[in-house]
């Protein structure tokens, strides 16, 4: 059967995070590798009937190959969670990238994904070509007013009494704040797009935890290529926030989007400008497709990876040299994460090559 060209196909596949919680995502689209990190509410099949997002993912799809995920409890990923703290929630981000087998690649924060994206920069700065964040912030409550936190916990009442409920108007409170300017169908569409993608106790738990995640103390630790994109009257999460963003970020370019949506709109005058950003923004990574990048000189490598690499080369595995650095092995894993990807080492033999590449640099 021909490609359906307004719902290009998606790849749906699964993976496993470090607690075990099987994580949902699709790969659809061609070029560099686009990483989206993560909506609030997402269901990787429902989105692509969307009048909300369907043109995120079909004018996305055309400039990159995009990877986007059902977060823990959301979607298609595991329903039946009872961790969604921040660790948990970057583990998750980094099993969708390793089981993607992406090398180096952008990362997106959406909305509530700021946090976690600037941690996973923070850890991984070899993966990351580029950053962006659309309509987020580094951490939700950290420039809130004391008004503005009396509102967010009558925000979690309402989910808690109203979001199941077989009317929409509970959930409409959350749909106006998120797209004021729609038509009533949009307006419908994200109300039923609460209803199947999460229950009232994940959508509880879930924000609970988001709010109490915040990354803003790392933002001076990031370096590279930035894009922040925010519209700028965002009734969801406001303009304060993209401006904390491009401040806290050296180099960021700040682009205020002009419209009152938290998810831009097809049809607003706004969103040719947001695509078209994004697109400038991604074309020195379309450039190099289908170009082997020049792979990082041994020398290069910090000196902890150095050390890392150096007891890989005694016959240490990973839990004998976190017990000699007086590391976790994770962090341990983290590291070997770094050495592939400046190396430009991949699959089951990396370790080996990354090895045979140190041996012969002495």
């Amino acid at each position: 059967m021909a490609a359906d060209p307004v719902h290009p196909p998606q790849d749906l596949r699964f993976c496993r995070s470090a607690d075990g919680t099987t994580i949902a995502y699709a790969v659809h689209g061609t070029g560099p590798p686009l990483v989206l990190d993560a909506c609030w509410l997402s269901h990787l099949q429902f989105d692509w009937q969307s009048p909300v997002w369907r043109h995120y993912l079909v004018e996305l799809g055309k400039v990159a190959t995009v990877i986007r995920f059902d977060e823990r409890g959301h979607g298609l990923s595991d329903r039946e969670v009872a961790d969604f703290g921040l660790e948990a929630r970057i583990a998750d981000l980094e099993a969708v990238v390793d089981d993607a087998g992406l090398g180096r690649f952008a990362l997106m924060a959406m909305a509530q994904g700021g946090p976690v994206s600037i941690e996973y920069a923070v850890r991984h700065p070899a993966r990351l070509t580029r950053l962006l964040f659309y309509g987020s912030y580094s951490g939700a409550l950290h420039h809130a007013s004391p008004e503005e936190v009396e509102l967010d916990d009558a925000f979690e009442a309402i989910i808690r009494v109203g979001w199941e409920r077989p009317t929409p108007e509970f959930r409409r409170v959350f749909t106006y704040q998120m797209i004021p300017g729609a038509t009533e169908e949009q307006m419908a569409w994200l109300d039923e797009l609460q209803r199947i993608a999460v229950t009232a106790r994940t959508a509880h738990l879930a924000r609970r935890e988001r709010k109490r995640a915040d990354a803003t103390h790392l933002l001076g630790e990031l370096r590279l290529p930035t894009l922040v994109l925010h519209s700028r009257e965002d009734h969801m999460n406001g303009f304060e926030e993209a401006r904390a963003l491009a401040a806290g970020i050296s180099g960021a370019r700040l682009v205020a989007l002009e419209s009152a949506n938290h998810i831009v709109l097809e049809d607003e005058p706004a969103w040719p400008v947001f695509l078209r950003e994004v697109t400038e923004f991604l074309a020195p990574d379309r450039a190099q497709v289908g170009r082997r990048p020049a792979a990082t000189p041994i020398t290069d490598l910090s000196p902890r990876e150095l050390e890392v690499l150096e007891l890989a080369a005694e016959g240490l595995d990973n839990a004998g040299i976190a017990d000699s650095l007086t590391l976790s092995v994770r962090t341990v894993e983290r590291h070997f994460q770094n050495i592939y990807a400046k190396l430009d080492v991949q699959g089951k033999s990396a370790r080996t090559a990354a090895v045979a590449r140190l041996l012969a640099g002495r």
